[in-house]
């Protein structure tokens, strides 16, 4: 599967869909982006079940400052519509492949109780 492109506009749909969804903050000009590119690429074609997206930062400006991207390649991963990993930093394939199970791997009942107790206790102080 190739990777889509996202923009300000399918952003928010996109991260909160059903399954996994991985996005790769880049810009041209990036060496390390253009080195993890081909890992991103690679395991898109690996993991049919996996959303890959690429945001140029540079074309999506308002997008990337509203995620609070300070450094590139930034990858952040989505199950559920809920953001649980980001990081900046080209990761290796290998790690990348360890992610994409780790995030399989999650229990999103608990996570969503989670979530749930701590909106409660936010609203309770």
């Amino acid at each position: 599967m190739t990777t889509q492109e996202l923009t300000i506009s399918n952003f928010e749909d996109t991260v909160s869909a059903e399954g996994i969804v991985l996005v790769d903050f880049w810009a041209e000009w990036c060496g390390p982006c253009k080195a993890f590119g081909p890992v991103f690429e690679q395991s898109s074609e690996q993991h049919q079940d996996v959303v890959f997206t690429k945001v140029d930062t540079e074309a999506n400006q308002e997008l990337a400052s509203g995620m609070q991207i300070t450094s590139i390649p930034t990858l952040m991963a989505f199950r559920d519509g809920v953001l649980v990993f980001s990081q900046a930093g080209a990761l290796p394939a290998p790690a990348l492949e360890n992610l994409i199970s780790q995030v399989r791997g999650l229990d999103m009942s608990e996570l969503h109780a989670a979530i749930a107790a701590a909106k409660a206790e936010a609203r309770a102080e």
